[in-house]
């Protein structure tokens, strides 16, 4: 019985150490990555013309889902704190006051982030992972042509954009909430103005920037590393564009909090 309890633990220990080991390996290999991302630039024409496609594709291509969620998670933002403010001693300014607070603080920057990873992510995947199964990288690499630099640098530099669709969200957020509010009758209009100004602080835009910036890093070079050291066929890209979304919604919620705690904490 004491040697299969033996057994059974140092099978455990092993099965810990190498599931460890190889996320430590993967996480070496994400910062290899990004030191070589800036390593061998491409010629700047052919950069340029790189970098005003990829903010096509990756921001303007995403606003639509962006204000079309931003607007909606506005006004349930602003229903639900009106039913859980139904005291009448609370004035009704403080409806506008948390609508404000959770839009820019958290919702416009984090929970877009979550749906940019789903969208942009998987997009940024499987067009690598194609690119690696169809070995059009590894032609890249034959000529000479940094395919690191080629292929991610266009992305992280037109994910410097992003903080614009973000605050896009911010004001629509805010629409939503205030549309809410007027139209749905839990709170006059010159008081839910009023919530919105009550206390603002301008720092908490630039903490949410600060915050979107990050996430925009994450989000063009996570999905990237995935899908450029992928390996298979044509099923192992949906799979790798899967893993992608994962892993970059949870260093996105990870690095939500280590900022938080930084910033306001």
């Amino acid at each position: 019985m004491k040697v299969k309890c033996t057994s059974l633990f140092l099978f455990l220990w092993l099965q810990v150490y190498f599931w460890r080991m190889k996320y430590l390996e993967a996480i070496g290999k994400y910062f290899i990555m990004v030191y070589e991302v800036f390593k061998k630039p491409t010629k700047w024409p052919i950069m340029r013309s790189l970098i005003l496609k990829e903010i096509d594709e990756l921001i303007f291509g995403s606003l639509g889902i962006i204000i079309f969620i931003a607007f909606f998670i506005g006004g349930v933002v602003t229903i639900q704190t009106a039913l859980n403010l139904n005291s009448p001693f609370l004035p009704k300014s403080l409806i506008g006051f948390a609508t404000r607070q959770s839009v820019i603080l958290e919702f416009a920057p984090t929970f877009t982030s979550i749906i940019m990873a789903g969208k942009v992510g998987s997009y940024i995947t499987s067009s690598i992972g194609t690119m690696r199964v169809t070995e059009q990288i590894d032609a890249l690499e034959i000529m000479g042509v940094n395919s690191l630099n080629y292929l991610v640098f266009p992305k992280i530099t037109a994910m410097l954009m992003y903080p614009f669709a973000v605050a896009i969200a911010m004001y629509v957020g805010i629409l939503g909430g205030w549309i809410a509010a007027v139209f749905g009758g839990y709170a006059p209009s010159g008081e839910f103005i009023k919530g919105l100004q009550m206390d603002f602080e301008s720092f908490h835009v630039t903490y949410a920037f600060i915050k979107t910036l990050v996430f925009a890093f994450v989000i063009a070079t996570v999905p990237s590393y995935h899908g450029f050291y992928m390996r298979g066929g044509a099923l192992e890209v949906g799979k790798a564009s899967t893993t992608a979304f994962v892993w970059t919604s949870v260093v996105i919620i990870i690095l939500n909090y280590i900022l938080t705690q930084l910033m306001l904490g």
